[in-house]
């Protein structure tokens, strides 16, 4: 079905160490367009100068990507790895001339390191001035970190709602036309615990995985349930029954990702509403 929408283009920003985290990242931005676009009236465009940049002559590269990536966008995500990137006539990298025209453009600028185990042929050189870099941000903001891709989707995710009720803060009102009507936010989580150690003593660690589902209504949704929306996503669930989850109550989800899985792992939720059985889908991948 068609429906207006207002396009918010989100640029992101890096190096070419991470390109797992440009993914994590692009397919956060695609799920939360699947869960709330619609709804909010607002999409989100991601912008990757390696599929999005137009080639052109007549000006250095980095000016092309600031003119066509940095300056149309309205957020930018930058991630980093183990290297700061190549320097440019007027900052020590690219990524780094981005963010600082991103902030001094009044723009919305989550940055991000990746706090993953480095490659043992790191080139050290950058990864010295990469840290250096990190050093000065942190007089700058508030600097966030992520070990897995899936961490990131988490991080990004949050930043989107983040942005999303500070620039347009009534948009969530707007979005519900019925005020008195069930509904849901759905926050997936995740932690890092220890699971053991192996023979030689070292620990072994798991991520242990959830979605917190919070009923934001003013009145209570009864005989809830939970499943997976794609059974080829490798996503499976805690047990869990028909239930109640009263007016601003938060309800928390087990959920186990398997590394075989084909789909965008999706929670369904069922519930009946004076009488009548209704379902939504969320994106919590």
């Amino acid at each position: 079905m068609p429906y207006t929408a207002t396009v918010l283009r989100a640029m992101i920003a890096s190096p070419s160490d991470v390109p797992e985290a440009r993914d994590a990242v692009e397919k956060a931005i695609h799920g939360w367009n699947s869960a709330h676009a619609q709804r909010k009236g607002l999409i989100l465009q991601p912008w990757r100068w390696e599929t999005s940049a137009v080639p052109m002559l007549g000006a250095h590269p980095q000016k092309l990507i600031n003119a066509q990536g940095v300056d149309d966008s309205d957020i930018v995500f930058a991630l980093f790895g183990g290297r700061l990137g190549s320097p440019t006539p007027d900052a020590v990298s690219g990524t780094a001339e981005e963010i600082d025209r991103a902030l001094k453009a009044g723009k919305p600028v989550h940055l991000y390191f990746s706090t993953a185990p480095l490659p043992h042929d790191i080139d050290t050189v950058q990864l010295d001035a990469l840290r250096a870099f990190k050093t000065d941000m942190y007089d700058r903001g508030l600097l966030g970190e992520f070990s897995t891709p899936e961490q990131l989707n988490h991080e990004v995710w949050k930043a989107i709602e983040h942005d999303i009720a500070t620039l347009y803060p009534d948009t969530e009102s707007a979005s519900r036309p019925d005020p008195t009507a069930v509904d849901f936010r759905v926050q997936p989580q995740q932690e890092r615990e220890l699971s053991g150690h192996n023979s030689k003593g070292k620990p072994r660690y798991r991520t242990r995985r959830w979605v917190d589902v919070t009923n934001t209504s003013g009145r209570d949704a009864e005989e809830v349930t939970f499943a997976s929306a794609d059974k080829d996503s490798g996503m499976t669930l805690g047990p869990n029954g028909p239930t109640t989850i009263h007016a601003g109550q938060t309800r928390r989800v087990p959920i186990t990702l398997s590394l075989g899985g084909s789909g965008d792992p999706v929670l369904r939720i069922r519930w009946t509403e004076d009488g009548e059985q209704k379902e939504r889908d969320f994106h919590v991948g």
